[in-house]
């Protein structure tokens, strides 16, 4: 339960006097916290009527009618947490006391609570017993191993592909088992003790499983299941009701400190010139002097990264409200640096019916596309406040402090955005990014681009928003005229497409980055073109074939400006030159979406016509965009059939897709012919991807030949590209 003087103590931040519209975050309304009461009332004689011979009478209930209680569910079902007007009312339509409505009220929610915590015990119970069974099989499967040589007992480092795999497995299944046990100890208070008669080596996630044999100089490693293990979006939960009282005080401080960090300049700030990045740089020294305390000093070996970053973007205030407060628009919106996300508790929904005072504990991972940088998790609350001008501030602060863990690699100062409405439903966004990271993993490759701030900063999460703004500016345009192209004009066909579209961009750039739910392996030891793999097995998604999917990627660096390389990949006159699978066809597109004022934002729908007259026509579907910060060039081969369904309207989400593609970043700030400092005039970082299927029974075991296969295919392609864009800059 809240206490009245919960911001006078557990002081996070050095905090300053506020008005009383700054704490409205403190607002929570205190049915959610109260203790629970009897929804009946007891009725007994009052003194002056007893006899004071006789023993007091029993009291006396008094039961709701049930008209009384008919009423009360229904209203219920509409509004669970009725205040204190609903209340008044209902007990004068009722003929109850406010504080019986009150009681029922509590007593039903809790019996709710109860119900559901009775239903999810039973399916943790259920899942834990599921993967212990298949745990032991995998162990039982393990000791029976012989080596294929021999028929003697298998030794680690001559273990065939699949007892490798079942190693793989089984590694992830124990912990998968620690997690669903440590949820279950909560409701049926079993200890995690009960599982210590499994095989404790099999507790590391890091298994050196040592090479496949003699395979040549094809592929030395194994192939790992892209699946997560011991990472944070999965273990951590919600926050204790103790916690609370210092989230709050900790998000209303951290407002503070960002609508203070959005709006002030020098000394804070520094201004970039013309020898400087094109970002602004935050003072390190004024920053410490102006906020003394904060969330605590940096930790010994992280690294401070801040920029901001300011932008006017085709969007009202609310709608952008409501992407950053909805994890799942959130995640979408910014799938090329978000690559997971989930909210762990809603703390206030916020009052009016809007997001003002809306508070979230959350859990993210940040990533940039290529396997060589690994990706920033975080633990995190989200506070949303409409001030007094109208404007509106979003901002994050870590929460690591408020729990036990291993410290972490990286936390967020209070970073977030203010969003100004201006005319015309537009609006104005000063983004604000401020971290402590350690950053010591990054690539060599990567490291310019990390250190500049164009990786992780402000710049890229603002001219991302730009970029989609701008998408979903055109998937609502009516009246497109047709032109020489075969321009989609209608709008249902245009938005079937468009969001095919970007489940398929949602799709690669989850799939590529070097997140903690991926076990990469390198195939190839050739210095920076080293080729990862990782398979998944695909059932029961309608949005993905069913089978073994395996997925390569593999980045490196190419003395091309990104705009060249970005437009010689995304034109279908060029796709032979590179496309291997196209076989040297004749690439048409036969329809188009424009995305934004950038020729290079838009969807397509291409046709490749066979060389071979004895082969079919394939269909691919292909998005590229591109802003300030980077660009994608991201395709899939569609189904014709699927493809008219899609055109005429109808639903995307059963379209079967395997998103290959190119995200091509700059390597860092380059000079520009006049001499300024300019992103993307240097050289491109390239990552290519593959997700090919190489087997349709999802039960199958991956074959050697399928990993050197996809290996050679992916080098094939790296070099044609560095083939083409070199000449065609020469």
């Amino acid at each position: 339960m809240f206490q009245p003087n919960m911001f006078e103590s557990h002081h996070l931040f050095d905090m300053t006097p506020r008005s009383p519209e700054s704490d409205d975050l403190g607002k929570l309304r205190d049915d959610d916290y109260e203790t629970k009461s009897g929804t009946e009332t007891m009725e007994a004689p009052s003194g002056d009527d007893q006899d004071p011979n006789q023993r007091p009478k029993k009291k006396r209930y008094h039961r709701h009618t049930q008209r009384q209680i008919q009423e009360m569910e229904a209203f219920f079902k509409e509004c669970p947490h009725p205040d204190d007007k609903q209340r008044k009312e209902l007990s004068r339509e009722l003929g109850l006391e406010p504080l019986q409505v009150k009681f029922w009220f509590q007593n039903k929610r809790t019996q709710m609570k109860a119900q559901h915590e009775r239903h999810e015990n039973q399916i943790l119970k259920s899942e834990n017993e599921k993967l212990r069974a298949e745990n032991n099989r995998y162990k039982e499967a393990l000791g029976n191993a012989t080596c294929p040589n021999c028929g003697g007992p298998a030794a680690l480092g001559e273990m065939s592909f699949d007892e490798q795999h079942l190693r793989i497995e089984n590694a992830r299944l124990r912990e998968e088992i620690d997690r669903i046990s440590g949820i279950a100890a909560k409701y049926v208070g079993k200890p995690l003790s009960s599982l210590s008669h499994l095989s404790p080596h099999l507790s590391s996630r890091s298994l050196d499983l040592g090479g496949f044999g003699n395979l040549g100089t094809q592929s030395s490693g194994y192939v790992g299941e892209m699946y997560g293990s011991g990472d944070l979006l999965r273990s951590v939960s919600g926050p204790s009701e103790a916690d609370k009282p210092m989230i709050v005080e900790l998000a209303v401080a951290a407002m503070e400190e960002l609508m203070r960090m959005a709006q002030a300049g020098e000394p804070l700030w520094s201004t970039p010139s013309e020898n400087s990045s094109d970002h602004q740089s935050l003072n390190e020294d004024e920053y410490l002097r102006t906020f003394p305390r904060g969330i605590g000093p940096k930790p010994l070996g992280l690294k401070s990264e801040a920029s901001r970053e300011s932008a006017v973007v085709i969007m009202n205030h609310i709608n952008l409200v409501e992407i950053l407060m909805d994890v799942n628009q959130w995640s979408s919106v910014f799938c090329g640096i978000v690559s997971r996300a989930m909210t762990l508790e809603v703390l206030s929904t916020g009052v009016a019916g809007n997001y003002n005072g809306a508070l979230q504990v959350m859990s993210a991972e940040f990533q940039v596309p290529s396997p060589l940088v690994p990706t920033r998790e975080n633990y995190f609350v989200r506070y949303c406040k409409q001030h007094p001008d109208g404007t509106w501030a979003v901002v994050d602060v870590s929460m690591e402090n408020l729990r036990t863990t291993p410290i972490s690699k990286c936390r967020r100062r209070p970073s977030g955005c203010l969003i100004q409405e201006l005319p015309n439903g537009y609006s104005k966004v000063i983004w604000v990014e401020h971290v402590e990271v350690d950053d010591r993993s990054v690539h060599n490759l990567y490291k310019p681009l990390v250190n500049s701030g164009l990786a992780f900063g402000a710049k890229r999460w603002v001219a991302t928003l730009d970029r989609q703004c701008e998408r979903l500016a055109s998937s609502m345009a009516s009246n497109i005229p047709a032109g020489d192209l075969c321009v989609i004009t209608s709008p249902e066909g245009r938005k079937s497409m468009l969001k095919l579209a970007e489940r398929m961009v949602t799709s690669f750039c989850t799939g590529v980055g070097a997140s903690s739910a991926h076990a990469w392996t390198t195939l190839s030891a050739t210095g920076s073109d080293d080729v990862r793999v990782m398979t998944r097995k695909s059932m029961d998604d309608p949005g993905r074939p069913p089978g073994i999917v395996l997925s390569a990627a593999t980045s490196f660096w190419i003395p091309v400006p990104p705009n060249r390389v970005f437009d010689f990949l995304r034109d279908e006159n060029s796709r032979n030159e590179w496309d291997i699978l196209s076989n040297g066809g004749l690439v048409q597109e036969m329809a188009h979406i424009a995305n934004g004022r950038d020729p290079g934002n838009c969807v397509s729908l291409l046709r490749v016509n066979s060389a071979n007259s004895n082969q079919s026509n394939m269909l691919v579907l292909q998005e590229s965009c591109t802003d300030s910060t980077g660009s994608y060039v991201i395709y899939a081969p569609v189904d014709i059939v699927a493809m008219n369904m899609v055109l005429s309207g109808g639903d995307p989400d059963y379209v079967a897709l395997l998103p290959s593609g190119f995200a091509i970043l700059p390597d860092g700030p380059g000079l520009s012919g006049g001499g300024i400092l300019e992103v993307g005039s240097g050289g491109s970082l390239l990552t290519v991807a593959f997700q090919i299927l190489v087997d349709s029974v999802p039960t199958a075991k991956l074959s050697l030949g399928s990993v050197a296969t996809v290996n050679s295919l992916i080098k094939c392609t790296v070099e044609r590209i560095k083939s083409a864009v070199m000449c065609e800059n020469a």
